[in-house]
């Protein structure tokens, strides 16, 4: 595999290196065809966040894709979505989420709840491995970065690979206008 590489940052096969993600995250990328394009990098925990890690490594802010998590309610039905966004953007809850879950109001999921069920750290939530009953919302511009850093499950490290894979995740729906 040729390995992804980022200024300043050495990757190696996230495959090679499950010790860097969660374990729901490692489970889910040995059982995914993709994963063999899928590199991880060591970061310094304290710059998890994308502005952050952005900063500190000079990368362009569009290479960075966050997983936002969205919930909401429906005759007491509830729904909930990973929405890949790239990190110049913001997801459009309160209209295209909104309308894609059909729920009255949309909200993010709180990070305690987004943590014990996702079984990740926060800061480190990506859409590998997220539980099977949520959606997998990517908006349409994601899969054309070439690039993308996404968390690992752990903020001590990202995965990095290219956009178009995360377009083939399983569950995954590419939306226009996800993101505005």
């Amino acid at each position: 595999m040729d390995l992804i590489s980022l200024p300043g940052l050495t990757s190696l096969s996230a495959l090679d290196r499950p010790d860097l993600v969660a374990p729901r995250v490692a489970a889910a990328l040995a059982a995914w065809p993709g994963a063999a394009g899928v590199a991880v990098v060591e970061i310094d925990p304290d710059l998890a966040d994308t502005a952050a890690m952005s900063a500190a490594y000079d990368l362009p802010l569009d290479a960075g894709v966050n997983c936002v998590l969205v919930a909401g309610k429906r005759e007491g039905d509830e729904r909930v979505a990973a929405c890949l966004v790239r990190a110049d953007t913001r997801a459009d809850v309160n209209h295209t989420v909104k309308r894609l879950l059909d729920v009255r109001k949309p909200s993010f999921l709180p990070m305690e709840r987004a943590v014990t069920e996702s079984e990740m750290e926060y800061g480190g939530i990506t859409p590998v491995g997220l539980p099977e009953t949520w959606r997998l919302l990517v908006d349409a511009r994601v899969p054309d970065v070439e690039v993308a850093i996404i968390g690992s499950g752990v903020r001590r490290s990202k995965l990095l690979l290219p956009g178009s894979l995360l377009a083939d995740l399983p569950r995954a729906e590419v939306v226009e206008g996800l993101a505005g």
